[in-house]
Order: structure tokens, then C-alpha cells, then sequence
């Protein structure tokens, strides 16, 4: 595996700036990586390495970045909870592991640089010099990774019976009736349609 430096550059690069957010999920990364015994999930390792992401915060970038997890490969996954978090697996093996920033890291920053002004200076010293287990909480989990959920090409792919659209990999909805419909057709959407752009 690349270094923290290596691995930081390619995160601001990707990111576009650098930020204790970053520096936290490139350390995540790591630790991930070396406890379910990814050593290259960039290279070698690269097509037995899937990475669940918990957040959509800068964290993400830095573990895509570290971890060359993409969401296009699918060996990114994103799971909306809102946490500094992630679990990484090696289908290799089957080990994961899931890391969480724990919330008296936030306070190490306070309480080790109180002289430094700024908090995002603060932040990034601290998490630059704090130790893996003043960081992350650890866990190792099972996971079951469903064939439809595998990194590779598309296993299905069918045509909801309201708007027409494809849908692919077993996210259809099968209704009663025995149409087959997209999530969004069935459970309703992000988006609403406009029937007047203009309006």
C-alpha cells in the first residue's frame, strides 16, 4: 500500500483541497485495508476490494482515492447514514472490518492544540499525530454480498412498465399485478417532473 503522503496528495488531487476530513479517511483507509489484509487494493488487490461508505463527506473522496474504490466499478458502495464510517472487504477472503471515527477524536484537537487558532488546523494536526485506536472505533462484521451487488457487468436489466426506463441489477419492483416497475414508479422519487420548465 502506498503511504499517508502518496495517498494524501492523490486525495487533495482528487478532492481539490486538503482537509482533516481527508486526512481522517485516507488514515481509515489504511487501517481498513491492512486489518482485512488488502496490501494493494489499488493494484493486485484491486478486484477483491469493496468499500462501504457511510457518509457523502469528504471522508468518501479520501478512501476512494486510497482504496481506488469508484462507484462506477461498484466496488464503492454508498449506505446513507450520515457516520464517519465505512467497512472494507476482501472477497477474497471474506473478511470486513468496519471502522468508525470516534466522537472523542473531534475533542483530541481541543485538547492537545488549543493554541492553534484555527479548528481545521487544529483538527488536521491532531488526526495527523492521534494514534489508530484514539481514532477509529473497530469491529469486525459479516457481510453478505449479493450477486446483484457484485463489482462487474450488469446480471439483469428490464424496462419499467410506467416511465419506460431500464433498470438494472434486481432493483425492479415486481407488483401483484405482475408488472414490473422501477423503484422510483413504485415508492416515488427524489425528483418531481415539470410539466412547465418555465413555470
Amino acid at each position: 500500500m502506498q503511504s499517508l503522503e502518496e495517498i494524501l496528495k492523490e486525495c487533495e488531487q482528487l478532492h481539490g483541497h486538503m482537509c482533516a476530513g481527508q486526512l481522517l479517511g485516507a488514515r481509515m483507509a489504511l487501517l481498513g485495508c491492512r486489518l482485512v489484509g488488502l496490501d494493494d487494493p489499488r493494484g493486485a488487490d484491486r478486484r477483491h476490494t469493496i468499500v462501504w461508505v457511510e457518509i457523502d463527506r469528504c471522508m468518501a473522496d479520501a478512501v476512494s482515492a486510497a482504496c481506488g474504490v469508484r462507484l462506477g466499478k461498484r466496488s464503492l458502495k454508498y449506505v446513507d447514514y450520515g457516520k464517519v464510517a465505512a467497512t472494507f472487504l476482501n472477497t477474497e477472503t471474506n473478511k470486513a472490518v468496519r471502522l468508525v471515527a470516534r466522537e472523542s477524536s473531534r475533542r483530541l484537537a481541543d485538547e492537545r492544540f488549543s493554541s492553534i487558532a484555527k479548528k481545521s488546523e487544529r483538527q488536521f494536526r491532531a488526526y495527523s499525530e492521534a494514534t489508530d485506536e484514539e481514532l477509529f472505533a473497530c469491529e469486525f462484521v459479516r457481510l453478505e454480498l449479493n450477486e446483484m451487488d457484485a463489482p462487474g457487468s450488469p446480471r439483469s436489466r428490464v424496462t419499467c412498465a410506467v416511465c419506460n426506463e431500464g433498470v438494472n441489477d434486481g432493483r425492479e419492483v415486481m407488483r401483484a399485478d405482475g408488472s414490473v416497475v422501477c423503484r422510483a414508479c413504485d415508492r416515488g422519487s427524489y425528483y418531481q417532473k415539470l410539466d412547465n420548465p418555465e413555470a
